[in-house]
């Protein structure tokens, strides 16, 4: 996600102060990722953007109805109005995904900025995911998997929305929430998502655990086969060898001495 200034933490209801934070990508660093391979790309934007949504349903959705106007550029929640962009679609007719680039409807540009962003990111990077109009959904290429992807590259603050309509579903990214959504995640709530991501997502375990880890500005050391996170408590992260991959095997937190 690139790197986040300004988290604002609530000191009192009249009060706020603002920290800043460095927020790491892992896209921004000497990691050796490989930006045109589409399953470590998306391994390294999980974590993050899982972190993101979870918060934003929380403290923005908060199960309110929504609303798009896509001539304002706005998605509402309630009577809370934010800025939208346009990402892609998916049809149930034929079971595609379009991106929003492709603007067949004939959208203002002014909605389609990201979507322009993705697309040059993609070739950029030679992502072919990102560069292809439309494809078949499946499993690995939806719009919950391709929104996390664009959410976790662009360089802004964002989060994504699925709204349904009847003949499918519009994916769409939203900025101006509150600083606190992308505030980092406490030890509990980071093995959390690790242990729901690796149960539910076909992902690169050492790239997704690293990323999330440089995302959240947790320090963290290798001893052997296994990352020590260090949050208020340490976290360990064991991984085992499977064939070429790195797989993780358990979870564990170290709780502090009491002297």
């Amino acid at each position: 996600m690139g790197f986040f200034n300004k988290i604002k933490k609530e000191k009192s209801k009249d009060e706020k102060v603002e920290k800043t934070i460095e927020r790491i990508s892992i896209f921004d660093t000497d990691y050796p990722i490989d930006k045109s391979n589409w399953f470590q790309v998306f391994s390294a934007c999980l974590g993050q953007v899982i972190a993101i949504q979870e918060a934003c349903a929380e403290q923005v959705v908060k199960n309110q109805n929504w609303n798009v106007d896509f001539r304002l550029g706005t998605l509402t929640f309630g009577k809370d109005v934010y800025p939208m962009q346009f990402i892609g679609s998916e049809a149930n007719s034929n079971q595609s995904w379009l991106w929003a680039w492709e603007n067949i409807n004939g959208f203002d540009q002014r909605i389609l900025q990201v979507a322009h962003e993705l697309k040059a990111i993609g070739e950029e990077w030679n992502l072919e995911p990102l560069m292809i109009p439309r494809f078949k959904l499946d499993d690995t290429f939806n719009g919950h998997n391709l929104s996390i992807v664009a959410c976790g590259i662009l360089k802004n603050h964002y989060c994504y929305y699925r709204g349904p309509h009847d003949h499918g579903a519009v994916f769409m990214a939203f900025s101006d929430v509150p600083e606190t959504v992308f505030a980092p995640v406490n030890a509990e709530k980071f093995a959390s998502i690790v242990i729901d991501c690796i149960q539910n997502y076909h992902i690169d375990h050492q790239i997704f655990v690293e990323s999330f880890l440089m995302w959240n500005n947790t320090k963290y050391d290798w001893q052997d086969q296994q990352i020590v996170a260090h949050f208020s408590t340490d976290i360990i992260i064991v991984f085992e060898q499977v064939h070429e991959f790195m797989r993780i095997s358990s979870i564990k937190n170290i709780k502090p001495e009491i002297s």
